[in-house]
């Protein structure tokens, strides 16, 4: 699946949190409409915008669908993120040297001021 493919399936918010409520585990589309709250039809359609883009897979059991998440499937944008992970690591560094920095002439004002 192409990244691109990924991030527009997941550019929506209730399909994101159709995701994290699939990262518990299967379930089935009745439990996914309680817990969001949205008309059935609205979650059907979400899912299969979800499961076109690979992201999730569906189970027939009788006449009930389950749904689950495909991990495999969101491994593209994983792969696309961690190529920022040192960027951000880097900043966040900097950022603690500069804290640290902010913090030390802090103390050294506040000795100074008791002299």
């Amino acid at each position: 699946m192409a990244v691109s493919a990924a991030f527009a399936a997941l550019a929506e918010p209730n399909r994101r949190r159709i995701l994290d409520l699939l990262r518990e585990g299967e379930r089935p589309v009745g439990e996914l409409v309680d817990a969001l709250a949205v008309s059935q039809p609205a979650v059907s359609k979400h899912l299969r915008v979800l499961r076109e883009a690979g992201v999730v897979e569906v189970r027939d059991h009788g006449r009930q669908r389950f749904y689950r998440l495909n991990g495999q499937a969101l491994k593209p944008i994983h792969d696309w993120v961690k190529g920022y992970e040192q960027l951000w690591s880097e900043r966040y560094e900097r950022l603690d040297d500069v804290l640290e920095d902010l913090k030390s002439q802090e103390q050294g004002v506040d000795d100074g001021d008791q002299q």
